[in-house]
């Protein structure tokens, strides 16, 4: 068909559009050390949206993603409105509207590589213009319905589409993380829903092979909500109502369920330009003209393609100045960076604490039978001969010990590890915006309770906080009144450093009677894991009297 090759002429050759797509792709991606360390930026530019669809957890990535924010920020408007990121959007939108897909977005990028293998090809019809509107129910039900739900009702957050669906969050931050060697020891934390992501992600990108940009076409909310501000956006394709004829060649060699240029789903790509016989369209920031017609606009100038020209060479110029001083900050002048640069690699299980986390079919601690006919010994019963004082070098690693830290707690008491000795210590580091740390706190809680006295613990909060204060999160959920006290971690990321602690949560640490550490290790728990760490941690410190045999 003529229209097809008219459509796929034009992308054999390189120009300005791929170029603002490689280029947007790294500046959203400067932490370029993240690839090499496996570790994600974590500093305050963490807090600022980028425009296009790019995952939060990739290992380069130096901002959040506007629609991982928006779903956050439903998330917490039981407590507070996320004012930031609906103006973010908004200005995005207004701004940009969908040229923010057609230019400025990498999986966009990766869509169209993938459409360029060579197959036979699903050609755009009324099934796929009536499958474009699918977008909408998607965000309606995963990015927002989801997060609501779950905030309002359960306090709890839940990013619907980034955990069920994102495939960005699978490739960029899931295998992003695991193709990294350092980050071995977190295939154990895969489950069935990566399992169900990944096969997710590999629909979507086969289909993407036949049919042109699949999943902006069908499945992203972030171009859904982007193209409500089609209509009015300041940068975007315009059409010259004076020169149009009403061929419909446009329409017709556009890859995307367009009804009519500059529609919600044009991405404002400017590939329409190409076939337009009137030079009728053009690209233009309002009354400004940034890309004109081989013929020129219809108000052009005597020198109006020689200053066009000149302010593009200029743009290129500045966002050239931009990226060399982003990948200069982002790896080696952000305090953050240069502290990590400093952290050694995070610790790999010994076998005994892998065997501790390990649980047979029926959910039980692995050697349960051994360690069912044993007890605790309370720490008021313990002989004040034995001594808990350790000579184990200082450090985070499996059988060092720990070095001494005090913070204040959320409760106007502080804590000092010092003071634990002779108590089994678990240490957890959490975060509101995690689903999996928030949902196994009561664990914790749980076990506190069960073994008060001969137990220490202290839930940690990242510095790197969400839509709502920790402190805030806590009184709202009643856990103030809990026995496990919370803290929040400084702005220097002190007691993170201490502990080693991930970018990846939750993470928990868990020290024996002499304040040595037997586990340090990113990923959830579960109730038989946190019980059989305690009595590891509890056998571990040798002088302790034997403890009680409950077989009788």
């Amino acid at each position: 068909m003529d229209n097809e090759k008219t459509f796929r002429r034009p992308w054999c050759r390189p120009g300005s559009r791929r170029l603002a797509q490689l280029y947007s792709a790294l500046l959203y991606n400067a932490h370029l050390k993240g690839f090499i360390d496996g570790e994600i930026y974590v500093g305050k530019a963490k807090y600022a949206c980028v425009p296009g669809f790019n995952c939060y957890s990739c290992p380069g990535a130096v901002g959040a993603c506007p629609l991982g924010a928006i779903q956050n920020a439903l998330a917490s408007s039981g407590h507070q409105a996320g004012w930031y990121v609906l103006g973010i959007l908004s200005l995005f939108g207004v701004v940009l509207g969908r040229t923010i897909c057609g230019w400025l977005c990498p999986l966009g990028l990766i869509q169209e590589l993938l459409h360029k293998i060579p197959t036979l090809k699903i050609r755009k019809s009324r099934i796929t213009r009536a499958l474009s509107w699918l977008k909408y129910i998607i965000l309606a039900v995963f990015a927002v319905a989801i997060p609501l739900w779950y905030g309002l009702k359960h306090n709890l957050p839940l990013p619907g589409f980034c955990k069920y669906i994102c495939p960005a969050g699978t490739f960029e931050g899931a295998m992003g993380l695991l193709s990294n060697p350092a980050n071995t020891a977190k295939f154990s934390m895969l489950g069935i829903l990566f399992t169900r992501k990944f096969i997710i992600m590999l629909i979507i990108g086969l289909l993407c092979v036949f049919c042109y940009r699949s999943f902006c076409r069908f499945i992203c909310p972030l171009g859904a909500i982007y193209g409500l501000f089609n209509r009015f956006n300041v940068i975007g394709v315009k059409v010259d109502s004076g020169r149009c004829n009403g061929c419909g060649s446009c329409v017709r060699s556009c890859g995307m369920d367009v009804r009519h240029v500059g529609d919600h789903e044009c991405i404002n790509c400017g590939m329409c330009m190409e076939v337009c016989t009137q030079n009728a369209i053009s690209i233009r920031a309002g009354n400004y003209t940034l890309k004109a017609p081989a013929g020129g606009c219809a108000d052009d100038g005597e020198n109006s393609e020689k200053k066009r020209r000149n302010v593009v060479r200029a743009l290129w110029g500045a966002a050239l100045v931009l990226l060399c001083t982003a990948l200069l900050w982002f790896n080696f002048l952000d305090p953050t960076v240069q502290k990590r640069s400093a952290a050694k690699p995070a610790p790999t299980p010994t076998a005994a604490s892998a065997a501790a986390a390990a649980l047979s079919s029926e959910g039980e601690p692995a050697g349960s039978e051994e360690i069912s006919e044993t007890a605790e010994t309370p720490a008021d019963e313990i002989p004040a001969s034995v001594s808990f004082e350790s000579d184990a070098p200082i450090g985070y690693e499996i059988g060092l010990q720990l070095a001494d830290f005090t913070v204040p707690t959320f409760d106007g008491g502080e804590f000092r590890l010092s003071d634990t000795r002779g108590k089994v210590v678990f240490i957890n580091l959490w975060g509101t915006y995690c689903t999996p740390c928030v949902q196994e706190l009561p664990e914790f809680e749980k076990l506190f309770e069960e073994h008060e006295g001969d137990i220490a613990m202290i839930a940690i909060h990242s510095s790197l906080t969400g839509e709502q204060e920790p402190d805030d999160y806590v009184r709202d959920k009643g856990w103030d009144d809990w026995l496990l006290p919370f803290a929040l971690d400084d702005d220097d990321d002190t007691l993170f450093e201490i502990v080693n602690g991930s970018t990846t949560l939750p993470q928990t640490i868990v020290l024996n009677r002499k304040g040595e550490v037997i586990y340090n290790m990113v990923g959830s728990v579960t109730p038989a894991m946190l019980e059989s760490l305690f009595r590891e941690a509890d056998a571990s410190a040798p002088g302790a009297p034997p403890a009680k045999d409950q077989s009788a």
